[in-house]
């Protein structure tokens, strides 16, 4: 796991090998083990690179790493997990290697089969590779999307990397705000790929790789989800389903236990980290080192007791880490100053808490991530399937009575209560529509008439309000299956890699901690498409076919625990212990300040959340988020 960043211009003599450096620094806790630079004889590219050493930790190891005539060059984040089979082929086949790392196993698989030799790889990566014969810089992506790659183009040039602060070193890249990710930001509380906060610099989307030659760039999808990808014939039943995704994640789980340095796992005592630690209990000779975050003074926030249950279960050599209002103060300055865009998903402060804690004891920690978006775990499918009940009701008692009444009770996260009725004003808020706006509906953030309050009438004509309902509409035509197949794909292409792989990366890396992500093998993801929405959600049985499967490795406590998700209580905190967040960043002086946003409308928000009139917490840590992130760069 790595680091990764470079430059090309469109004609020789150019690169600044200090430049490269800089690049590399700004990101040098991604790799912390080793750094290296390559400049071309004629100063038309350069590449950097800074190593978190893990597979092959010799000096053999380090990068940017070339083929035997140096007419090929590569620096390369990520893991290929299939990398002793290739190498075994290539072996085979006459080439000849100087390392143990997967890296150099894809520079020769180039040399067999050019760039579509990515199609071999299995794992998760991000890598530039310089072809000096072609003279053509190809930049590379994994399917799924969980390592990042962002670069920035203006016709004379193009850099790269791992993040965006390594972009902005360059004194070219101007800093201009890109208005159409600020209207996406505030829908979906991330930016989508292709898309950044800064104009000019986009993410590569997950499954392409673009190839940069003589000034001009293409990009190319080399991976998608299809329907169906494997045919079963009669081994359609759901007992065939059962067995084969068992075996897919065990040999997803048992391949990501290669390692050259200590390896551990995240466990929050719910089904999926629960699976993956059962799992790895069974293909490891030695205890599993699981680690967990909780909650001292919030028990409605703390999942502990569960994953006790799991680590008992399992025999595990257990870690665990109470936190309080106290320890988000400190960490606070520190997460939000490593997201180079902003970014609103306050899951991202224990993420960084459990990524610091794992990191004092394991160097590879592997998570549960991506079942959710797989298996159908999140409230809003359920939203789907009761969706088709709720339309019986005649349209008079739904719009007319159930609405307007739903509309007066309050709401809030803090109580069990008043967070039943906030979920249950969301489903009703979005139910009576296509499917298309009901997904949006239950997604957004700020609604399209929050959107037209929140930002100032002259922002207004610069900000698409329509990019995110496109988006959802695009990826929901995509794929062709049943409405719940169609919303999990959604996820998978862009929530996924957008916000909880995006969360996790940055703070993982931050503390230097490579995470594994077994269910996102893509193996595993192509299979899932294969099962229906039927089996993966039954009336109000979440990720039914997962549990089914391996419910025999599962504590019977888990069999039936309610999902409640990686989150803090940041509506209840920013009422007292996280007041000055408010006060600081969304105070009169400091939106006007901006010229973003109608302070009036902003004032309403804060009220309704402080007088217990309406919970809108998230609306209120977007914009403080926003607000972070704005007096850092501009």
């Amino acid at each position: 796991m790595c680091g990764i960043c470079g430059k090309l211009w469109n004609s020789p003599g150019k690169i600044d090998e200090e430049l490269i450096r800089k690049m590399g620094d700004a990101m040098g806790y991604r790799g912390p083990d080793d750094e290296g630079i390559f400049i071309s004889p004629d100063l038309e590219v350069g590449l950097g690179h800074r190593r978190l050493s893990i597979i092959d930790l010799s000096e053999a190891g380090r990068q940017p790493m070339s083929n035997e005539d140096k007419t090929v060059w590569m620096v390369f984040n990520g893991e290929i997990y299939n990398f002793q089979c290739l190498r075994e082929e290539l072996e085979s086949k006459g080439h000849r290697f100087s390392s143990q790392t997967d890296c150099e196993v894809v520079i020769h698989l180039y040399e067999e089969e050019g760039i579509e030799c990515v199609k071999h790889l299995r794992g998760m990566f991000a890598f530039g590779l310089w072809d000096d014969c072609q003279k053509k810089l190809f930049l590379c992506r994994d399917r799924i999307g969980i390592k990042p790659l962002v670069y920035y183009r203006d016709g004379v040039c193009l850099v790269f990397a791992s993040e965006i602060k390594a972009i902005l070193k360059d004194d070219q890249v101007k800093r201009e705000l890109d208005w159409t990710a600020l209207g996406l930001y505030l829908t979906l509380n991330s930016i989508p790929a292709p898309w950044t906060i800064f104009k000019n610099i986009k993410k590569l989307e997950p499954g392409c790789y673009l190839t940069a030659e003589k000034g001009k760039i293409t990009i190319k999808r080399y991976w998608d989800i299809k329907t169906p990808v494997e045919t079963t014939g009669d081994g359609e039943s759901f007992s065939y389903q059962r067995q084969r995704l068992y075996e897919l994640v065990n040999e997803s789980v048992r391949q990501r236990l290669i390692s050259d340095v200590p390896i551990g796992a995240f466990l929050s005592g719910g089904v999926d980290s629960s699976i993956i630690v059962g799992l790895m209990a069974r293909n490891m000779d030695r205890p599993v080192k699981t680690f967990s975050v909780g909650y001292k003074d919030i028990p409605l926030y703390d999942e502990t007791n569960y994953a006790r249950e799991v680590a008992e279960f399992n025999r595990t050599d257990h870690h665990e880490l109470k936190i309080t209002s106290k320890d988000v103060l400190e960490v606070f300055p520190t997460v939000l100053d490593n997201l180079d865009e902003p970014f609103a998903d306050s899951s991202v402060i224990p993420t960084y808490v459990v990524s610091r804690e794992t990191k004092r004891n394991v160097t590879v920690a592997l998570s549960g991530d991506g079942a959710d978006e797989l298996f159908a775990g999140y409230r809003v499918y359920q939203g789907e399937y009761w969706a088709r009940y709720y339309s019986l009701f005649p349209e008079i008692l739904r719009k007319g009575i159930i609405k307007p009444a739903f509309a007066l009770l309050p709401d809030s996260r803090d109580s069990s209560l008043l967070e039943y009725l906030r979920r249950a004003k969301k489903f009703i808020d979005g139910v009576d529509s296509s499917l298309q706006k009901r997904v949006c509906a239950w997604r957004e953030v700020f609604s399209e008439d929050a959107r037209r309050l929140v930002l100032r009438e002259e922002i207004l004509k610069r900000v698409p309000l329509w990019t995110a309902q496109e988006i959802i509409a695009d990826r929901l035509n995509r794929f062709d299956g049943d409405s719940i197949n169609k919303m999990l794909y959604l996820d998978v292409t862009e929530s996924l890699p957008n916000d909880m792989l995006t969360k996790v990366d940055r703070m993982s890396m931050r503390n230097s901690l490579e995470v594994r992500v077994p269910f996102l093998d893509h193996s595993v993801v192509e299979f899932a498409f294969n099962i229906e929405g039927r089996n993966k959600l039954r009336g109000r049985k979440r990720k039914y076919i997962l549990l089914e499967t391996f419910k025999s490795i599962l504590p019977t406590k888990i069999h039936s625990r309610p999902k409640w998700g990686f989150e803090i209580p940041i509506g209840r905190w920013l009422k007292k212990d996280l007041r000055f967040l408010i006060d600081e960043y969304l105070s009169e002086e400091f939106i006007k300040r901006q010229q973003i946003f109608e302070y009036d409308y902003v004032h309403e928000l804060v009220e309704s959340h402080l007088n217990n009139r309406k919970d809108t917490s998230w609306h209120l840590w977007s914009l403080i988020a926003f607000g972070h992130w704005y007096r850092k760069y501009f």
